[in-house]
C-alpha cells in the first residue's frame, strides 16, 4: 500500500490512479523546471555574447544573425544509415523488414530499442534510405511473412 500524503485523501476512490497521476505531474513539473533553468542559462550566455559582439562592432544588426537549426535528434553520419542497411541486406538470409533494419541500426548504433517514439523515427529513416536505394536500382521490395513488405539487395 502507498503511503498517504497531503494531495491525494486517504478515502479517494482511484487512490492508486491519483497517486500515479500527482507522481508524474512532479515529474513534468521538475522537467519544466530544468528546461526554464536552461533557458535562463543561455539567454544569459546570449547576452553576453551580443556584448561581447558590440564591443568589436558597436553598429552591428544583432536581429540579422539567424539561429543556426539545432541538429535532428539521434543525427547519423553521413552514409552511416545506408551503410547499415545495405550491410544487414547483404548478411540477411532472406528478405526482411524495414522494421528489423531498423532494430539492427539501433543497436549498432547504441541507442534504446524500448523507446518507442525513437524506433518509429529510425523505421522512417531507415524506410527513407530503403527508398533512395530502391531507386537507384540496388534493392527491391518484396513480400515478407506476416504480409509484410520486406527487402533484398536486387540481383
Amino acid at each position: 500500500m502507498s503511503k498517504p500524503n497531503k494531495v491525494v485523501p486517504l478515502d479517494a476512490e482511484q487512490p492508486n490512479v491519483l497517486h500515479a497521476l500527482t507522481r508524474k505531474r512532479a515529474e513534468v513539473a521538475g522537467q519544466i523546471e530544468h528546461c526554464q533553468l536552461r533557458l535562463r542559462q543561455l539567454v544569459s550566455e546570449l547576452d553576453h555574447l551580443d556584448a561581447t559582439i558590440r564591443i568589436f562592432n558597436p553598429a552591428i544588426d544583432l536581429a540579422a544573425i539567424r539561429p543556426k537549426p539545432v541538429p535532428p535528434r539521434h543525427a547519423a553520419f553521413k552514409g552511416e544509415v545506408t551503410r547499415v542497411v545495405l550491410d544487414t541486406l547483404r548478411e540477411a538470409d532472406g528478405p526482411i523488414t524495414s522494421r528489423d533494419i531498423a532494430a539492427i541500426l539501433m543497436r549498432e548504433r547504441g541507442l534504446d530499442p524500448g523507446d518507442r517514439e525513437l524506433s518509429v523515427l529510425m523505421v522512417k529513416r531507415v524506410c527513407a534510405c530503403l527508398r533512395v536505394q530502391r531507386q537507384k536500382g540496388l534493392i527491391r521490395n518484396v513480400p515478407c511473412e506476416r504480409g509484410l513488405q520486406g527487402w533484398e539487395v536486387a540481383p
